[in-house]
């Protein structure tokens, strides 16, 4: 039951609907979700938009696949989906 209300909390944003399929079912550099949000008509910060995939990734709906060093700072972080499909049963099958 609390995964989910975890999947419920991650997924009731339309937010997070339009940043999975931006990853879809490759990888995408938060730069690169940034941007296309922004694309979209999205207005977020950096903060709002880690907030937003620190969510899904608590909720195990996406993952970091990598780290990109770029330059000097801290690596940027590149993002996917850590599962395509989620399925509930709503009877428990004794197992």
């Amino acid at each position: 039951m609390q995964k989910l209300k975890g999947l419920t909390k991650a997924l009731h944003c339309p937010t997070r609907w339009d940043i999975i399929n931006i990853i879809g079912k490759g990888e995408a550099k938060t730069k690169e979700i940034r941007q296309e949000m922004k694309d979209k008509g999205y207005d977020l910060s950096k903060p709002g938009l880690y907030y937003h995939l620190s969510e899904l990734k608590d909720a195990g709906i996406i993952k970091v696949s990598d780290y990109v060093e770029e330059g000097r700072g801290a690596p940027e972080k590149k993002w996917k989906l850590a599962r395509e499909k989620i399925e509930i049963n709503l009877v428990d099958s004794g197992e």
